[in-house]
């Protein structure tokens, strides 16, 4: 299912001239999570590293920096009870600790895999939705190509409950350039003067 492929064809329509390599040590990521993760999330992380999509943030696997963007880590537990607040994707009986996070926001959409099986390039997307009915709902295709297809309005209708990106493609930027710029004093996606940016109270994308 998933494949580097899928990130070439991303390329094609959403640039990473903002992105960075996340420079991953792999084997301390499977030490870490006890699993190893689909190669296309690893070839994106090469590519463009964790940062934001607008403002769907992609979160590179353990905790970067200063904590300026999330991480796969940092936020499983959370994925995980919501799944088994809400039930998980109805139809589908694994439990909760078989689902793993790689994206947040867009007005608080939670977006992750569901491991169905031993071999990661397999696993199918999974997405809460916050407003939507049920909250749960799964995608078989990999992380690249679910991105691609949102803003590119290849599914049936909005996988997420929140139109920003469907149909429209955002711009990447690297979490590390969100944070350079928010302390110089510029909005960190755009790169434009913001007065709020670098003091208290001002945006923050994590």
């Amino acid at each position: 299912m998933a494949d580097r492929a899928d990130v070439d064809a991303l390329l094609r329509i959403l640039p990473n001239d903002h992105g960075a390599d996340e420079h991953v040590d792999w084997t301390a990521v499977e030490a870490h999570l006890g699993t190893s993760l689909p190669c296309d999330y690893r070839e994106f992380m090469a590519v463009y590293g964790g940062g934001s999509i607008d403002d769907l943030g992609i979160m590179p696997p353990l905790p970067s920096g200063k904590g300026w963007a999330g991480s796969i880590s940092g936020h499983t537990e959370d994925l995980r009870d919501r799944w088994d607040r809400d039930g998980g994707v109805p139809g589908h009986p694994l439990s909760a600790d078989h689902v793993l996070p790689w994206g947040s926001g867009c007005n608080a959409n939670e977006l992750g895999w569901l491991m169905t099986g031993p071999d990661p390039d397999e696993w199918p997307v999974v997405v809460w939705r916050r407003h939507g009915s049920p909250h749960w709902a799964l995608f078989e295709c990999g992380m690249a190509e679910f991105l691609r297809r949102l803003m590119t309005a290849e599914f049936d209708e909005c996988p997420l409950s929140d139109l920003s990106l469907w149909g429209r493609v955002g711009t990447f930027v690297h979490h590390r350039v969100q944070e350079a710029r928010f302390h110089s004093g510029l909005d960190p996606m755009t790169g434009e003067p913001d007065p709020y940016a670098g003091t208290f109270g001002g945006r923050h994308t994590a």
